[in-house]
């Protein structure tokens, strides 16, 4: 029993790393791909990075709403194959591209034509908006690529298929960087167009990674014929599966859009300290994306199997699986950080000449190794729950700890207390750790079983 149990156990965390290489590849292209934009206009203009940075947190905020139904999409699909049940599989990712494809309609037609008012919200000044509205703008228009990109990778990766939207990220890379390098600066014979040049790079790049994945998915994943006759399928079958997305997605994209809105609230409170201590926020947080993206890879690759163990209700394997993966990641992050937190000095140097941002972006690179120790925790166990039906429960965690440990305590450290941005990032710690914490005992309860969807 003892050598089954161990055989089963090294297949199970061969799976967790046959997925989990594809989607940190594919996540590190996505990393990448935000700091070459960060990069190329760090040439261009400080304050373009600054601008663009809070027009992208709103732009990141309103693709929360695609996340209602894409975590809805891994968890089922994941489920369902995992109970051998393909039909009901192609059935939620029909739904899926159904109400993504309005949703993305809805959105680009708020961000686009509501850009000004949004920018205003967030209290961007005048210096900076002359390069955060075009940008949001343009980028806004075609939101609705980004939506349909989103759905249909999350239905590969939850068919053991992560490797195409990995390679489909590498192809936009490459169109994204010769964009921008082409149109930021005017290069190739194409007009300087600065910020809106590093829009235009981005929408195309998501405009040819929608169409190729619509490629993978018709000839790889779900032909076309197969697709349509699921929107045939009995109202009552799709109402449910409809019922289900917003049922997983609603709870689990709310936690996402409150730590987005916090995040926005923030960088509200930080543009009140001065344009200084905006852009070294903007180029501390892409920096250390890169600190814990193997996490959110891990933590994805894990969900995964995750899911389709408890779809074949085999709760314990999916108990210490659980366990292994979290030490993965918290492992491999920790090391980035220690590096990041060395090399800060010299990574800010790369960014920018400005003495002040890169004396306090070295410091803040130092404090955030213990903000990455709760967050480990945090994208994993939210992501993990998730997948075996516990929705609700990260739901509630986060909005009250978030908004207490890190809006409040971040205003009264940063601004009452006039700590600066220091003060922000000991928020952080605070809201990273209560929240971590609280998270590695609801895994251990083991409170969580029996939640799946799929009976």
């Amino acid at each position: 029993m003892a050598i089954a149990e161990t055989s089963v156990s090294v297949n199970l965390r061969g799976q967790v790393r046959k997925l989990t290489i594809p989607i940190f590849i594919e996540m590190l292209l996505v990393t990448m791909m935000g700091a070459t934009d960060t990069f190329m206009l760090s040439q261009y203009a400080d304050d373009a990075v600054a601008a663009v940075g809070v027009a992208n947190q709103l732009i990141t905020f309103a693709f929360l709403v695609f996340q209602i139904i894409n975590i809805g999409t891994t968890v089922l699909c994941s489920q369902y194959l995992g109970a051998g049940k393909r039909d009901k599989m192609v059935q939620v990712t029909a739904m899926a591209l159904l109400l993504n494809l309005a949703s993305g309609f809805l959105l680009s037609a708020l961000l686009s034509l509501g850009a000004s008012t949004l920018l205003s919200i967030m209290g961007l000044k005048d210096d900076l908006m002359v390069y955060g509205l075009p940008y949001m703008r343009l980028v806004g228009a075609f939101a609705f690529f980004q939506a349909l990109h989103m759905t249909i990778s999350a239905s590969l990766r939850a068919d053991n298929k992560a490797i195409y939207p990995m390679m489909v990220v590498l192809l936009v890379n490459i169109v994204n960087i010769i964009g921008n390098y082409a149109l930021i600066f005017g290069n190739f014979g194409m007009p300087a167009m600065g910020v809106e040049g590093a829009a235009w790079a981005t929408n195309i790049s998501r405009g040819v990674a929608m169409v190729t994945l619509f490629i993978v998915l018709f000839t790889r994943h779900v032909p076309f014929g197969k697709l349509v006759e699921a929107y045939h399928s009995p109202i009552a079958e799709l109402k449910h599966e409809m019922h289900n997305l917003l049922r997983i997605g609603l709870p689990s994209a709310g936690e996402n859009m409150s730590y987005n809105a916090q995040q926005v609230v923030i960088t509200y409170f930080i543009n009140m300290l001065g344009n200084e201590a905006l852009t070294t926020r903007m180029y501390v947080v892409n920096a250390v994306i890169f600190v814990y993206v193997f996490c959110i890879c891990v933590s994805q690759g894990a969900s995964i199997v995750i899911g389709h163990l408890v779809g074949d209700n085999r709760y314990y394997a999916s108990y210490k699986l659980g366990w292994y993966s979290l030490k993965l990641g918290i492992v491999a992050t920790m090391v980035m950080s220690v590096v990041f937190a060395c090399i800060g000095g010299e990574i800010l140097s790369l960014l920018t000449e400005n003495p002040e941002i890169i004396a306090l972006g070295s410091t803040i690179f130092i404090i955030d190794i213990a903000v990455e120790v709760g967050k480990v925790c945090n994208i994993f166990y939210t992501t993990v729950l998730r997948s075996v039906g516990d929705v609700n429960f990260p739901f509630y965690v986060g909005v009250t700890v978030q908004w207490i440990a890190g809006v409040f305590c971040g205003w009264l450290f940063g601004l009452a207390f006039g700590w600066g941005l220091i003060g922000m990032w000991v928020a952080f710690i605070l809201d990273e750790g209560i929240r971590g914490a609280i998270f590695i005992w609801r895994w251990h309860s083991k409170r969580w079983q029996q939640r799946s969807f799929v009976k």
